[in-house]
């Protein structure tokens, strides 16, 4: 076997077709984002339309995070067992189902259907989120794979960017003429149908399972195993016994719970403050995303410039802690332009943190499955995210929305004690840079090689 080892070192290629694969993921990601949070910017403006209150309007955002609790673990099994073209087209397929069940929604007493069209979109999403680190891995090469994972996350951004611009825009409150805002609600509707229509057949047309030769060193390993040794539920035993990735199972989800909550409550945050500033609402929505966007693609960059991946994190952690502890206390100045400003800086790092986790975490569960890794990151960010965003707007509503943003950062603090916690040990950096091969274990201890990777070890926690 050790003759065979250097040929199969050597062929390792990038295949033209990883930036289509990239590009069309990014597109329907970016769709499925847009549809969860097209009801929450304009809160005011569906409680109104439908006749239900504020509350039911926020299920319909949080409805994403419930459905994805109890299906990520059948949709990474999915993903293990039956590959990523099905996956991907489970996704964008039921992203299209769930935009055309909308269309079917335009009339005051339709919520019910609203919510179970929202619904559907939820479990698409379950088939979207995990992909970003598992298409970065299988497609792009060791100098480009973490940069590839934030633009992969950065779909998802871009399509809650353009959900907080474009519906409040789509969607003028006009709370006298229901027919007007009915109409405009369709046009937001028919248009968000079609182009995810249009996405499900580019999906069917584009994605591959795998390229023909493997990107990088470390996916060559992978593929030489045979699959009768994967055994999914052993691959999750591997994850929870692992405690880097508990910790960071548990400090992803606060971080991540706590933008999606500021998000979902963003409109009825700015509205309390600020009357009638529904369009300003979205517009600070947006810059808190695209800042978020600008810092995901920096934080993926420097990763792969770098490799110094807990570093990277804990600094990206407090960073976000004092911009929303700035974004809490500033948010009642009076002042929108403020609002502008300390929104954006939180989420520029609270957002460049996505991208951040979810390389960390297949950098220390390597050789686990990048889909059920980053899989659970995302159902931890999903059950943090549901607690969250009812107790912040529950504590908006009865005091204020600074009680609500307090009750945050004091898990955001709980956080960063829980990252500086991580132990640094990257497993797949060391595979594609030859220090390791999996099979260290069958080396004998006097053998030269195991002090060396231990030295280089210390230096890559350093």
């Amino acid at each position: 076997a050790g003759g065979g080892r250097p040929e199969a070192r050597l062929e390792t290629r990038l295949s033209r077709r990883r930036l289509a694969v990239l590009a069309v993921f990014s597109c329907y990601s970016l769709v499925n984002a847009f549809q969860w949070i097209q009801y929450s910017i304009l809160s005011n403006v569906f409680s109104g339309f439908y006749g239900v209150s504020s509350t039911q309007i926020d299920w319909l955002s949080m409805v994403y995070m419930v459905a994805y609790v109890p299906l990520i673990l059948p949709a990474t099994w999915l993903l293990d067992a039956r590959g990523l073209r099905l996956t991907a087209l489970l996704g964008a397929g039921l992203n299209a189902l769930g935009a055309w069940l909308k269309c079917g929604s335009l009339a005051p007493q339709r919520y019910p259907l609203t919510l179970a069209a929202q619904a559907v979109c939820a479990v698409a999403q379950v088939f979207i989120l995990g992909l970003p680190s598992r298409i970065a891995s299988v497609w792009f090469g060791p100098t480009e794979v973490s940069t590839a994972c934030a633009v992969a996350v950065l779909g998802n951004q871009l399509g809650t960017a353009i959900g907080f611009l474009l519906p409040p825009v789509l969607v003028p409150n006009t709370p006298d003429d229901l027919d007007l805002m009915a109409h405009n609600i369709g046009i937001m509707f028919y248009g968000t149908a079609i182009v995810s229509t249009l996405l499900f057949f580019l999906t069917g047309v584009v994605f591959e399972e795998k390229p023909k030769y493997p990107p990088s060193h470390s996916q060559a390993v992978l593929q030489t195993k045979p699959p009768e040794d994967y055994s999914y539920k052993q691959s999750i035993i591997n994850l929870f016994k692992n405690i880097p990735f508990i910790l960071l199972l548990i400090s992803y989800g606060i971080m991540t719970g706590a933008f999606y909550s500021v998000s979902t409550l963003l409109n009825q945050m700015i509205v309390t403050h600020y009357e009638g500033e529904e369009v300003n609402a979205g517009r600070i929505g947006l810059t808190l995303v695209v800042a978020g966007m600008v810092g995901s693609i920096i934080c993926g960059l420097w990763l792969d410039y770098t490799k110094t991946y807990k570093q990277t994190t804990l600094i990206v952690y407090i960073l976000s802690f004092i911009g929303l502890l700035v974004f809490t206390f500033t948010l009642d100045l009076g002042y929108l332009i403020v609002v502008f400003v300390t929104g954006g800086v939180l989420g520029f790092f609270m957002t460049g943190y996505l991208p951040l986790g979810f390389e960390f975490a297949v950098e220390i569960t390597y050789p686990e499955s990048e889909g059920t890794s980053s899989g659970l990151l995302n159902a931890s960010a999903q059950i943090f995210g549901i607690v969250f965003t009812l107790v912040q707007g529950k504590l908006t509503t009865d005091y204020s929305p600074r009680a609500g943003n307090i009750f945050l950062c004091a898990w955001i603090f709980v956080g960063i004690i829980l990252t500086a916690l991580i132990k640094s040990d990257l497993r797949r950096h060391n595979v594609n840079s030859g220090i390791m091969n999996l099979d260290v274990k069958a080396v004998p201890v006097d053998s030269p090689v195991e002090p060396e990777s231990t030295t280089l070890k210390i230096q890559s926690a350093l």
